[in-house]
């Protein structure tokens, strides 16, 4: 998921923020080789990012594709629904966010990822067992008794993720996504493999399962090899108070981000039938296409790079209206060609008996675009150290949510819940966010020049869509040129916006009048991003 922020530590290293390149964080020496810009290592790993992203959201598209036509029915995708929703839960938090210290946290990370691995370990055990003895139940309160085995098996990745946090951290502060693109690579080919073979014996949902559970385990490997010498287990005890002081605020505000994803399958499996979770799962998992392809792609990246801009008001500011601008320009076009086109698409694709599930995708298109909007500016507010906000917008979030969601499902199936997601997120946690980002130094004007061109082609994409549409046909042949010449409108109409995101054009993330000029709280304040110490590895917190 995304100048540096730089001081002088009392050893005279230079401070660094994230870490880069081989030195994982320890420093560059003075008379020692010259790092490369910033700009440009994030720029080259976001390129890797999103290629990473595209190569293997496409081959899951096409898996799931195959299985929704020929082996799996809505019942099963129901099922492996609740299960997927419950082991995102679990992940949100299983590590009780202390892996990201190896991301944010200055000094060289080695001396405190033992302490961060013992810690993550132990609470992603924990967590699988008491999930294994409350499976039954769980299953039964989410209305699919059946999904229990399942839940048990796939939510061994709770395991196997707490491993793997310390190396893959490794990776993702040292920007390698060519190496984490090789490593999800291993992960999908095994996995798919496993699933389809699986699929075939008539395995049901529990395919998915086994094949979640042998696509972690060569993820988990391939990042020890990637990161040799990292999974390396050790205790301090102020390392350890450290850390939680640190991650717990973040693994909460986690937890309660993928309850607002989450909750909504929860309450379709309680309130209806499992035929209509199905539906809705498949419809949920079309609309977030755009939000796996675009938004796992930047932050993958955007968290170490808005954490090295920290200390930087200005410049925090400026790299954040760019680079919401350039993921809203991205996802844009995908939302509007799902939603304008949702029922022959989700029939030339998926086949006829899937049609309920296109009822309720353009509404859920709508929230995919705001929760990739949002999710940036989590991973801005996580950056300059905004927890407590984050932990704010998100529980009311949440809280506002399950009402709407609620009433919306007994008032019109999945649409409702669909239209309910939309409601709240619109209504309340986009202005919220907004709040949050302007008291952090990043105004208003910079979040709409960064959408304002977007937006304008997206709504001339939708009427160009919805009119060829109606005049061509819903054909094969009629939707390729439906979608063509939607997307080439929306090209024109966001040229203008072209040299603001390739950096060019003037500034634009000045802090606004009545903005601090640093809104983060200073180093070693309570609620300080980095929360660091000398027995952490980091003798003073970065701003934030």
């Amino acid at each position: 998921m995304t100048g540096p922020g730089t001081g002088k530590e009392a050893d005279t290293r230079t401070r660094t923020g994230a870490g880069a390149g081989a030195d994982t964080g320890t420093g560059t020496e003075a008379g020692a080789p010259k790092a490369p810009p910033l700009g440009r290592t994030v720029g080259t790993a976001a390129r890797w990012s999103l290629v990473n992203t595209v190569v293997m959201r496409l081959g899951n598209f096409v898996t799931g594709i195959i299985l929704a036509r020929f082996f799996l029915g809505p019942e099963a995708w129901g099922v492996y629904g609740i299960a997927q929703t419950v082991l995102l839960v679990l992940l949100s938090a299983n590590e009780l966010g202390v892996s990201l210290a190896i991301v944010r946290w200055e000094g060289d990370p080695r001396r405190f990822a033992p302490t961060v691995l013992t810690l993550s370990a132990v609470s992603s055990c924990l967590l699988y067992a008491a999930l294994f003895a409350a499976a039954p139940a769980v299953a039964r309160v989410l209305g699919s008794p059946e999904a229990s085995g399942v839940l048990r098996v796939m939510c061994v990745c709770v395991v196997l993720d707490g491993l793997s946090q310390v190396p893959a951290g490794f990776l993702t502060r040292e920007f390698a996504q060519g190496r984490r693109m090789a490593i999800d690579g291993l992960n999908f080919v095994l996995s798919t493999a496993v699933t389809l073979l699986l699929a075939v014996q008539g395995w049901g949902a529990m395919s998915f399962a086994w094949g979640s559970v042998a696509g972690n385990v060569a993820a988990l490997a391939g990042c020890c090899l990637a990161a040799p010498g990292t999974l390396k287990f050790g205790w301090d005890r102020e390392q350890a108070r450290a850390l939680l002081r640190f991650g717990l605020p973040l693994a909460g505000a986690s937890m309660l981000a993928l309850g607002v994803v989450n909750v909504d399958t929860m309450v379709v499996g309680s309130t209806l039938d499992q035929l209509a979770l199905g539906f809705y799962v498949l419809a949920f998992n079309i609309s977030g296409w755009p939000v796996r392809i675009i938004s796992e792609a930047a932050r993958r990246v955007s968290f170490a790079g808005f954490s090295r801009l920290a200390d930087t008001p200005g410049a925090l500011a400026a790299g954040f209206g760019r680079a919401l601008g350039v993921v809203v320009t991205g996802t844009v076009p995908l939302c509007v060609l799902l939603a304008a086109l949702a029922a022959p698409i989700v029939e030339l694709v998926y086949g006829a008996r899937w049609l309920p599930a296109a009822a309720a995708l353009p509404w859920l298109m709508g929230l995919g675009l705001v929760r990739i909007v949002c999710e940036l500016a989590y991973d801005c507010l996580v950056a300059i150290g905004r927890r407590r906000s984050l932990i704010a917008v998100q529980g009311l979030w949440l809280l506002l949510l399950i009402p709407a969601l609620v009433v919306g499902a007994g008032a019109a199936g999945i649409v409702g819940v669909a239209q309910g997601h939309v409601l709240v997120a619109g209504a309340v946690v986009v202005p919220v966010f907004l709040v949050a980002l302007h008291r952090s130094g990043i105004g208003v004007g910079t979040v709409a020049r960064a959408c304002a061109w977007p937006f304008l082609g997206g709504a001339v994409m939708a009427a160009v869509v919805l009119g060829l549409e109606r005049y061509l046909g819903d054909g094969v042949l009629a939707l390729l040129a439906t979608g063509a010449a939607g997307t080439l409108c929306y090209a024109l109409c966001v040229l203008p916006s072209h040299a603001f995101l390739r950096g060019r054009g003037p500034a634009s993330g000045t802090p606004e009048p009545g903005t601090p000029e640093s809104a983060a709280p200073p180093p070693g304040t309570p609620d300080s991003g980095a929360a660091g110490s000398d027995a952490a590895g980091a003798a003073a917190a970065a701003r934030g």
